[in-house]
């Protein structure tokens, strides 16, 4: 395994969870200093990718642009309640790039995005949430079709991500409304939470769900012709 794939890991198991635990014990807008930290653990492994070859530019931006499309689609469709697109775009980065690009474009646009939708105490948990999202994806799918057939290629990504939203990325966002506002956390509480989150859970798993079906294939090709074009994550073979 690579040393970039191991620190990430490092990261989500331990010292991403050890921030967010810091953060609550702050005082005042903990969440600033937390989102901040969350970034740099994130970029670490990212740059680790570079350590054998010269980093180009148009690598940051590409990665940079697929996390304000990712907080863009966020904010198309607030008008949808819990609809949001953004967490299969980072799927879709993931899968192009490479595990260490969907978390890092993950914390990004959850950063991101909540200028438009207000910073808080939940912010770091999202962005440790669609990080985690853009990170499985791509462990699964980065260089990888499973079949010979596109549509099918689209359905198993589509399934991925509904299933990847209900048994991850949901409970993880769910747990920042367990810790963030409960004075007293028991089971009880913790059910009561997870029960009530299903409905908001369901309907972002149908918006990633409907996202990765119709756009995964014509996104995918688009960023492979653009990392041919352009020689970029050449280097080894090795994804970000």
């Amino acid at each position: 395994m690579k040393k970039s794939t191991i620190f990430s890991i490092l990261c989500i198991v331990l010292f991403i969870p050890a921030t967010l635990y810091l953060g609550t014990t702050l005082p005042g807008r903990w969440y600033y200093l937390t989102s901040t930290l969350i970034i740099i653990e994130t970029m670490i492994p990212f740059f680790l990718v570079f350590e054998s070859r010269k980093p180009q530019a148009r690598e940051l931006v590409t990665i940079a642009v697929m996390a304000a499309i990712a907080a863009v689609s966020r904010m198309a469709f607030a008008f949808i309640p819990h609809f949001k697109p953004i967490t299969a775009i980072i799927m879709i980065t993931g899968m192009a790039f490479g595990a260490q690009a969907g978390f890092l474009t993950g914390t990004i646009a959850a950063f991101a995005s909540n200028f438009a939708f207000g910073q808080g105490p939940w912010t770091p948990w999202q962005m440790m949430a669609y990080g985690m999202g853009g990170f499985l994806a791509g462990l699964v799918f980065y260089k990888r079709n499973l079949t010979k057939n596109p549509l099918l290629n689209a359905i198993i990504r589509a399934v991925f991500g509904f299933i990847c939203i209900m048994i991850g990325v949901g409970p993880l966002l769910d747990a920042s409304t367990i810790f963030t506002t409960g004075s007293v956390i028991n089971w009880p509480f913790v059910w009561s939470i997870l029960i009530s989150g299903l409905p908001v859970n369901l309907t972002h798993g149908v918006a990633c769900f409907l996202t990765l079906l119709l756009f995964s294939n014509p996104l995918l090709d688009k960023l492979d012709r653009i990392k041919t074009k352009y020689g970029m994550m050449e280097a080894g073979n090795r994804g970000i």
